[in-house]
C-alpha cells in the first residue's frame, strides 16, 4: 500500500489519485490511431447495412 496524498493533502490509502493521474497522463498516440480507424470502419458498416436494407426492400417489392 502506498501512502499517497491527494491534491488537497488528504490521505489516499489506495493511491487511486496517483493511478488516475498516471492514466490521464499516458501518451495518447495509441488512442489517436484507434480513433482515426474507428469512423472509417463505422462508415463501411453503415454503407453495407444500407445496401442490405435496400436489397431486402427491392426483393420484397418484386415478390
Amino acid at each position: 500500500m502506498a501512502n499517497t496524498q491527494g491534491p488537497q493533502g488528504n490521505y489516499d490509502p489506495a493511491g487511486s489519485t496517483q493511478m488516475f493521474r498516471a492514466f490521464v497522463d499516458e501518451d495518447p498516440q495509441g488512442e489517436q490511431q484507434r480513433a482515426s480507424s474507428g469512423p472509417r470502419i463505422g462508415l463501411v458498416v453503415g454503407v453495407a447495412a444500407v445496401v442490405v436494407v435496400v436489397a431486402v426492400v427491392a426483393w420484397l417489392a418484386l415478390m
